[in-house]
């Protein structure tokens, strides 16, 4: 099939961990001979930041990984749509996309046909801003990808649409693996944006505080942390390693003894069931994980089997000294959680599930259609 998809950035994960997921999809699918082109905003903000903070050269590196990965840009202004979906089979369309371009999309998969549309959101704003979703004209669509069971049951309870699929993130395990012969350098790392003030607490409880107090070796990656974040990290003694691109991520899990899930708020108290994709990329590596709260409504792994959970910062620091301790109960637990990963969490997993999702709409999905049926 040709796919086309229109997504934020397929080149750029600065603040924009969308692009981990698609990569490990894109990469899977043409993996299996299928034609995929990822299209993105001219001027997009994450490209944009990349370039202007580490210079172009900090995306050699994408090619580098990903070399047979095919994207371009469109103007976001006049997107020229004949163009850019002439002989598309399948166009995924991303939930950051302008609300225009999302209609755009349908009228011309209305007018024309000849391909299956889907949608895919993969954000909180369905709970947090649900006039904002509201918004999007999906009428055209054939339906809706959602990346946790609680969003699906949003969509169709709204009526946003007909035909709504769970489709979990995963972990791209040609690039997310251990890397055993990489020499180890501290006893904890912790990878994530700061973000939004979405949980500057949580980072102070389950990350700083415990850090602080076992007197830990850490270090911290990500961006967008504000002049007083970076000055907490140096009073705790925590090295800031600012962005880290997200291939690389795996030799960094490789460096050190644990790592630590911080969900954002908005996941913990709407979005049951919705881990971060570092859950799946820190398991497939094979690193020792500790949580902080969160519900696996789901039953996407075994917590206290494939990781911990810590309740609180006291239990955080208990499991983190515990597995310090105990090197080969620490290693035991890590194996197991990638046994998860590769069992039921790999992109490939995922692109079955999409195929197989696109095989029951049948022939009759791409054919032209003015009226609304999703």
């Amino acid at each position: 099939m040709r796919i086309v998809m229109f997504y934020h950035s397929l080149v750029s994960d600065w603040n924009h961990g969308n692009a981990h997921f698609l990569r490990g999809i894109v990469a899977e699918l043409g993996s299996r001979g299928h034609d995929v082109h990822v299209l993105e905003p001219r001027g997009g903000w994450s490209r944009s930041n990349l370039v202007a903070e580490h210079g172009p050269e900090a995306l050699d590196g994408f090619h580098r990984v990903y070399p047979s990965a095919r994207g371009g840009s469109y103007d976001p202004g006049a997107p020229d749509l004949d163009r850019l979906l002439a002989g598309a089979d399948l166009v995924l369309v991303h939930e950051w996309n302008d609300h225009g371009l999302v209609r755009a999309i349908g009228a011309h998969r209305a007018l024309t046909g000849g391909y299956t549309l889907l949608f895919h959101d993969t954000h909180h704003r369905s709970m947090s801003a649900p006039a904002e979703m509201a918004a999007y004209d999906l009428r055209h669509y054939d339906g809706v990808l959602a990346f946790g069971e609680v969003i699906r049951q949003r969509y169709l309870a709204r009526g946003w649409a007909e035909r709504v699929w769970t489709w979990h993130e995963a972990a791209d395990i040609r690039v997310f693996g251990p890397r055993p012969k990489v020499d180890r350098e501290g006893d904890l790392v912790w990878i994530g944006n700061w973000g939004d003030e979405e949980r500057t607490a949580e980072l102070e409880e389950f990350v700083i505080g415990p850090v602080e107090r076992l007197r830990l070796r850490a270090r911290v990656h990500g961006v967008r942390y504000p002049a007083a974040a970076l000055a907490r990290l140096a009073q705790a003694r925590i090295v800031f390693g600012g962005w880290v691109p997200n291939y690389d991520v795996p030799e960094v899990f490789a460096r050190f003894a644990t790592t630590v899930h911080v969900p954002r708020r908005p996941y913990v108290a709407a979005l049951p069931g919705i881990p971060t994709i570092r859950v799946f990329e820190a398991l497939a590596c094979g690193i020792p994980l500790v949580s902080a709260p969160w519900d696996d409504a789901e039953g996407l792994f075994h917590a206290g089997r494939d990781y911990l959970v810590a309740r609180d910062g006291a239990e955080m620091r208990d499991h983190l000294a515990a597995l310090l301790a105990d090197e080969a109960g620490a290693s035991a637990m890590a194996a197991r959680g990638r046994e998860t990963i590769l069992a039921r969490h790999t992109c490939a997993h995922r692109v079955d599930e999409l195929l197989a999702i696109v095989a029951s709409l049948g022939p009759s999905a791409g054919t032209p259609r003015l009226t609304r049926t999703a």
